[in-house]
């Protein structure tokens, strides 16, 4: 597993106990590394996403809110939620990562920690959610189906 999608799930475990407790993201860091062991480099993007998404939560939930019609962003799982809000930001906010990269993580990650309808659930709402904040056309959803 490559360093910047362990990292991602680092930062999804820390937004899902900071999601289930509220408590600080000091607190949430510290007692999720007293458990892991990673490089530097990893730590650092982990927390910088968790950070960022935890930071921003309101806005990133009211943009995945308003791309999963049909749901209450509050009746979402909670670990579809956080990858959602881990996505968002991503795609919001860290301008430097190419959004096809960011769902794709996305999707990965969700298959390992989701349920079975998790993927493409996050798939569909990340596409959405990409198309507002970066205002690219649909993704191609495969050959004659464009």
């Amino acid at each position: 597993m490559g360093r910047r999608t362990k990292a991602r799930e680092c930062a999804l475990q820390m937004l899902y106990q900071w999601d289930l407790t509220r408590a600080p993201m000091d607190e949430v860091a510290a007692s999720f590394w007293r458990v892991r062991t990673s490089t530097d480099a990893t730590k650092a993007m982990a927390e910088r996403l968790a950070r960022g998404a935890q930071a921003n939560a309101a806005r990133l939930d009211g943009l995945s809110g308003e791309a999963a019609t049909n749901w209450r962003f509050d009746r979402i799982a909670a670990v579809d939620r956080n990858l959602l809000r881990l996505g968002a930001y991503e795609l919001d906010m860290e301008r430097d990562t190419p959004s096809s990269v960011v769902i794709d993580e996305a999707v990965e990650i969700a298959k390992r920690f989701g349920e079975a309808d998790s993927p493409s659930f996050v798939n569909g709402v990340l596409d959405a959610v990409r198309r507002m904040v970066r205002g690219e056309e649909p993704r191609s959803r495969g050959r004659g189906q464009e």
